[in-house]
């Protein structure tokens, strides 16, 4: 989902989050369905999804700081089509 929205493989997001997935318990997540759709440099958890929902993304990365009225983040464009279309 998260390539889809942002029409590329990789991307530069910001964030002033400290918080991440406990390495431990990504087989929780994995178990659960969900996906890993985003790392970091060191390859820690920023973004997770479920492929058999229409739309579930989660994300440590904070798409409200690059988003603009006359520029909106992809994601909040991608929510948007969801839950009109759903």
């Amino acid at each position: 989902m998260l390539q889809k929205l942002h029409h590329t493989e990789r991307t530069v997001e910001a964030t002033t989050c400290n918080y991440g997935l406990n390495p431990g318990l990504q087989h929780v997540a994995d178990e659960g369905g969900m996906i890993v759709s985003g790392v970091d440099r060191s390859s820690e958890v920023r973004a997770i999804e479920r492929p058999d929902h229409p739309f579930f993304v989660a994300t440590l990365y904070q798409p409200q700081l690059s988003s603009t009225p006359d520029r909106p983040h992809p994601l909040f464009l991608g929510f948007l089509r969801a839950v009109t279309q759903g």
